[in-house]
C-alpha cells in the first residue's frame, strides 16, 4: 500500500471512530418499499422511533427496528454508557439498492416475462443532538 493511500484510510478510521452507525446488507426488499419506512423516522429521536417503527404494519419496520436497535447499542458501546431517552436521534438513514435477482417468468404464446427481485443496504446513523448542530 502507497504512502497517500495507507494516510488517507488511517484518516478515515479516526473518522469512522466518532460516528455511530449500523447497517444491514442484501435486504431482499425493494428499496422503494424501505424507503417509505426510512423516511418515517429520518431525524426523529431514537426512541420515538422504535415506537414508531413497532407499530407499523409494513414488513420493512421490523427490520429497520432490529438495525436502529443496533445503533443505538454500537453508540452504547464506543461512550461506554447507557443511552439515556430524548439523547439520541437518528441523524441520517440511506437506503441503496444492492444486487437484482433476474428471473423469467412464464407468458402466454410461449414468451417470458422478466421478473426483477431487488434488494437493498440500509445505512443507519444515531448521534447526540448537540453533535448535530456544531
Amino acid at each position: 500500500m502507497g504512502a497517500r493511500k495507507r494516510i488517507s484510510a488511517e484518516q478515515r478510521k479516526e473518522a469512522q471512530k466518532t460516528m455511530y452507525f449500523a447497517k444491514l446488507r442484501n435486504v431482499p426488499t425493494s428499496p422503494r418499499k424501505m424507503r417509505l419506512v426510512a423516511d418515517m423516522i429520518r431525524g426523529m429521536e431514537a426512541f420515538r422511533a422504535l415506537g414508531v417503527l413497532k407499530f407499523s404494519n409494513k414488513e420493512a419496520s421490523a427490520r429497520l427496528e432490529k438495525l436502529l436497535r443496533s445503533a443505538i447499542s454500537n453508540w452504547e458501546q464506543k461512550n461506554e454508557r447507557k443511552a439515556e431517552s430524548g439523547e439520541l436521534y437518528v441523524t441520517s438513514i440511506c437506503v441503496d439498492s444492492a444486487a437484482m435477482l433476474k428471473r423469467m417468468r412464464p407468458a402466454p404464446q410461449g414468451r417470458g416475462y422478466r421478473v426483477r427481485k431487488r434488494s437493498n443496504h440500509v445505512t443507519l446513523f444515531v448521534d447526540t443532538k448537540n453533535d448535530n448542530q456544531n
